[in-house]
């Protein structure tokens, strides 16, 4: 028998799914009469010229959508909510902020990494604030595979909150590279968080979670390819900080690592092939991220998102096992 937690997950997740769906459509049309094209960079695969004008800040459609679903399927107010909310949200502003210098101002780079980095810090600093003087999330984090072991951080879990929220959104940034992949390794983990959530009886978080699944795989409608809009950064940020905001509120920021299995690879890609380069001007990776790496060996492009996929439920497994 279905959790009561479950239960509203679905419900959430239902009414963002509808929302995607239905507000999609308008959306895509409203960026593609503003011109508001994804500008592809020179040093990225040839193959992705193709995708040269495709709208993007399509990331609107899932912060619309979780919202939407969130907000119908709380019931009653609650604290973890509107955190989770505010810090996703707020990330997504960050990215709106940077896609549109990207396709207004024409820097393919958008906002410099600084910036990024030092506003994504202050969120995350925020949320750690919250989380450390709030009851029943606490500083201390728990350990994957060993019940009850936990380390309390004491004050030092604000900058380690800090640490978990730019690392997840980056992650998920690098991740967004083909069509459908972030969108759909990003679902599998928030309905992973569904089962968390009502595991540890926390019906806010699920809700939650499943407003963030079900707006995703509205999105990935849209988004698969060939792709009808792209997320930007105005999504991957956003549900990057969605996923940290969950991992702070269950107390399982460390089991983020193993349920983000695929941002963790796609992160580490990067930096092995930024070091090797630079100690032996040698590459690993025929291009990092990891999906360009498989892309530039002949795979197709679908077939590397669904394999993402396959790992990416595997990771979202193991996640839950370990709590």
């Amino acid at each position: 028998m279905m959790s009561a937690v479950v239960v509203r997950s679905l419900i959430a997740s239902a009414i963002a799914l509808a929302a995607a769906m239905i507000t999609a459509p308008p959306i895509i049309r409203s960026l593609t009469r503003l011109k508001v094209g994804q500008v592809v960079r020179d040093d990225g695969p040839a193959l992705h010229l193709k995708k040269m004008g495709t709208p993007t800040m399509g990331g609107v459609i899932m912060l619309i959508a979780t919202l939407a679903g969130s907000l119908a399927a709380a019931g009653s107010p609650s604290r973890e909510l509107a955190w989770a909310l505010f810090v996703s949200t707020g990330c997504g502003l960050i990215g709106m902020v940077d896609d549109y210098i990207s396709v207004v101002a024409h820097r393919p780079l958008g906002l410099r990494a600084r910036q990024k980095l030092l506003l994504q810090l202050m969120l995350g600093l925020l949320l750690g604030a919250y989380g450390y003087v709030t009851p029943g999330v606490g500083s201390a984090i728990a350990i994957p595979f060993a019940r009850g072991v936990q380390i309390d951080l004491g004050v030092w879990y604000i900058p380690f909150v800090a640490l978990v929220l730019v690392s997840t959104t980056n992650a998920v940034n690098l991740t967004d590279g083909l069509d459908g992949l972030a969108g759909g390794t990003v679902a599998i983990a928030a309905f992973a968080y569904v089962a968390i959530a009502s595991r540890l009886n926390l019906p806010a978080v699920g809700v939650f979670a499943g407003a963030l699944g079900g707006a995703c795989l509205g999105f990935v409608w849209w988004n698969a390819h060939p792709a009808a809009v792209i997320m930007g950064d105005t999504g991957s940020l956003a549900l990057g900080a969605a996923l940290a905001s969950m991992a702070v509120m269950t107390r399982t920021e460390l089991l983020l690592v193993m349920i983000g299995g695929v941002f963790v690879a796609e992160t580490l890609s990067v930096v092995v092939q930024v070091i090797s380069f630079r100690l032996t001007r040698r590459r690993v990776f025929r291009m990092a991220p990891l999906h360009h790496h498989f892309e530039l060996a002949g795979v197709a492009e679908p077939k590397i998102v669904v394999r993402f996929w396959i790992a990416a439920a595997f990771f979202a497994a193991l996640g839950c096992a370990g709590l």
